[in-house]
């Protein structure tokens, strides 16, 4: 999984398992993004987490409106904004062979890890529904032989403090072998809640740094037993457990006619509910992974188990309603009262050797959980209502069997097919309804809704190497999204909604290329994909989410990753995506922001009116959340002094026009933002340790990252984060 060392003014040779084997990245035909270990770690360093990868990956952005443990993912464009709990993304996120499906595992933190692989375009024949965007794989480092380690220890302002580290070495020489990894992070709280006034729940204002910090703790320990040459088990566990500050929303920063939001400070809020948004989260899982080599071929099970608790509560009004005339109070809190995922993968695969490669398996995958949602009555001191939550008992299961061969039909041309069928059943149960505070039953919709479907995924590609250095590839794809259940609504006595499965059908050419020496490597793909029967989100005139099908979503774009070794000492990376998306469906509406039953933003759509409610046609709209650029580039230089190297580095992402919902408006939507890092540090010569400078968002920018639409809400990105970091690897 290493990157190989590179001989001087080589970029090397980076191996990937986009395919379920380890090979080149230029003989893949798959257009795939890679983010090393410590490149990663470069960007976590002020804190961040797995959101740090977005834009840094082209084609692939990322953002949040309920912290960080509900991280949501869009790779060319395709994605989810809905803030369910039970939300179904189409980004699928791989931990170390281990599907994460709910939406609070995909925020399990990224430490001590190998390589991020970003799969663009559909990936359903080996990585199952749910991956008509692509996948995030994450391969974190594994137990070896030889005692070795590494750590990475930052500190910077609002101390913020990041240790990354992981230990590991033989037990029994040759047969066992043992890697201990672990991650801290802490952020003082930095934003202050201005508010004076009272408090219908008590929460305690105005309060200095009342918000915004956290606290991370994770661990995890992995054993590796070869007991003889054929047999390998790899066994592993983890534990998480977080503390930290719900997503803090702007009320009224946004200005009716435009997206400005200058006026607004980022470290400040009033808040007159919800005690300062906070939210915690405990997470706990396992796997056993075996391989058995029997020459000429090998069979692989993967068994593993995920549990999930934990809660979040937040004012989603954005402010104190005593500041804007007593309109508009809000409040909310989502709570996973437990979750247990169980799923299995068994995988016969033959040798990496010879013409014809091939792999054949079954996965099963089960998730059961309880989940609630509360409102503003709930936690009112005087006059509240005891019963206005619900308890939802939400089920997926779904079972698949699948077969990839790979045939090198001449010396330079290899053909891959691929096939899966794949099952998927979802069943959500509402088993206590929002009542009155008397405790009389409103609720008159649906309180048990199954959906499920039978749905194939397919992909074809041919590579061809015109040279050992440049190679060129064809890939078609089709894969789904299997269908979708959104129960929240009867928080608010509405009924449920529902959105049917999804297909996608995907063309992309590509060229990979090693060139002037394999001092640069470029690697660029086109595509162009259908999305039919595509899953959106909308409001109603709660706010709440409410699932629905459009006809179709069509897209077109381009994306390049480069790495050019311009010298010895200078490197240069970079990346583009260009994204255009339109969804076609002229017969689909989506409700406009509103609040009391006046239209608050500016609507670029043609509207309709549906008795007090206004809606506006989204045909020929962006997809949300979808950048029609993205460009990120980074440079470093090393400068040899006596006894190792002074090295410069910097990194910048730019991002183009974004729209945050599905109608257009003047104001939710951002266009041109940046955001840049550097590091300034020194190495000895044998690398075994690094001290260093940094800063994330160097120019202290203030992005725009998503909205509250009803309360003209924003929120932003995080502030300048600088400070010192030292790491050191030993073997």
């Amino acid at each position: 999984m290493a990157q190989e060392a590179p001989a001087a003014g080589d970029i090397g040779e980076v191996v990937v398992t986009a395919q379920r084997r380890s090979e080149s990245l230029q003989k893949v035909p798959v257009s795939v993004g890679v983010v090393a270990g410590d490149e990663l770690r470069t960007f976590q360093a002020g804190g961040d987490d797995i959101l740090a990868l977005s834009g840094r990956v082209p084609s692939l952005y990322a953002e949040t409106t309920t912290g960080r443990i509900f991280p949501r993912f869009y790779i060319r464009g395709l994605g989810n904004i809905d803030f369910y709990l039970g939300a179904s993304q189409p980004v699928s996120i791989i931990q170390d062979d281990v599907v994460l499906e709910h939406v609070v595992m995909k925020s399990n933190p990224i430490f001590d890890v190998q390589q991020v692989e970003v799969l663009r375009g559909p990936q359903g024949t080996l990585f199952g529904r749910n991956t008509p965007a692509g996948i995030i794989k994450f391969d974190s480092i594994k137990p070896t032989d030889t005692f070795e380690g590494r750590a990475q220890f930052s500190y910077g302002n609002y101390n913020t403090r990041t240790v990354d580290g992981g230990i590991g070495g033989p037990i029994v020489a040759g047969k066992l072998s043992f890697r201990l990894s672990g991650l801290y992070q802490h952020r003082d709280n930095w934003v202050d809640n201005t508010y004076v006034g009272p408090s219908a729940d008590g929460t305690f204002s105005p309060a200095h740094n009342a918000m915004g910090g956290f606290d991370e703790r994770d661990v995890r320990l992995q054993l590796r037993f070869t007991p003889t040459d054929q047999l390998m088990i790899d066994g592993s566990i983890h534990a998480r457990s977080y503390d930290g500050t719900s997503t803090m929303f702007h009320r009224a920063a946004l200005i009716k006619g435009s997206n400005n939001t200058d006026q607004d400070p980022r470290d400040k809020v009033a808040y007159d509910e919800a005690i300062n948004n906070p939210q915690g989260y405990d997470t706990r899982g396992g796997s056993i992974k075996l391989a058995y080599d029997f020459g000429p071929m090998t069979v692989t099970s993967i068994s593993a188990y995920e549990t999930v608790l934990g809660y979040s509560r937040g004012d989603t009004d954005g402010g104190a309603a005593a500041l804007f005339n007593n309109v508009g109070f809000g409040q909310s809190m989502g709570r996973v009262r437990g979750l247990d995922q169980y799923s299995e993968e068994l995988r016969l695969a033959s040798a990496d050797t010879g013409r014809l490669k091939w792999q054949v398996g079954g996965m099963y995958f089960n998730s059961r959980d309880t989940t609630e949602f509360y409102q503003r009555a709930y936690f009112l001191r005087t006059g509240g209502n005891p019963n206005n939550w619900v308890r939802l008992k939400n089920d997926n299961e779904s079972y698949a069997l699948f077969g990839q061969a790979s045939y090198q039909l001449l010396q330079d041309l290899t053909l891959t097919a691929g096939v899966r069928e794949t099952r998927d059943a979802k069943e959500t149960r509402l088993v206590k309804t929002a009542d009155t505070a008397a405790g009389v039953v409103t609720y008159t919709g649906r309180r048990d809704v199954k959906l499920s479907d039978t749905t194939p995924s397919w992909d074809f590609s041919a590579m061809y190497q015109i040279d050992p250095n440049v190679g060129v590839y064809g890939r078609v794809a089709r894969g789904f999204r299997g269908p979708t259940i959104q129960g929240r609504s009867a928080v608010f006595n509405a009924d449920f909604t529902t959105a049917n499965s999804e297909t996608i059908t995907s063309y992309e050419v590509g060229v990979k290329s090693s060139l002037f020496d394999k001092r640069l490597r470029l690697n660029a793909s086109a595509f162009t994909y259908t999305a039919d029967n595509i899953q959106l989100n909308g409001n109603d005139s709660n706010g709440n989410g409410v699932l629905f099908n459009a006809a179709k979503a069509e897209a077109y774009g381009l994306e390049a990753d480069a790495e050019f070794r311009a010298t010895p000492n200078l490197t240069f990376t970079g990346g583009l995506s260009l994204l255009h998306t339109k969804i076609k469906d002229k017969r689909v509406f989506a409700q406009v922001c509103a609040l009391n039953g006046v239209v608050v933003c500016t609507v670029q759509n043609p509207t309709i009116n549906i008795g007090p409610n206004v809606f506006a046609q989204i045909d020929g709209n962006p997809l949300p959340n979808a950048p029609d650029y993205n460009l990120n580039i980074g440079a470093r230089y090393d400068m040899p002094v006596a006894g190792g190297e002074i090295f410069f580095a910097t990194d910048w992402q730019f991002q183009g026009y974004t729209n945050f919902v599905l109608y257009k408006t003047k104001e939710f939507n951002s266009n041109g933002t940046f955001e840049g890092g550097a590091k300034v540090g020194f190495t000895p010569a044998d690398g075994r340790y690094e001290v260093a400078l940094f800063a994330r968002n160097l120019t202290n920018e203030k992005n725009l990252k998503g909205v509250i639409e009803n309360y003209m809400a924003a929120v932003y990105n995080e502030p300048r984060i600088f400070g010192v970091s030292f790491s050191a690897k030993f073997r």
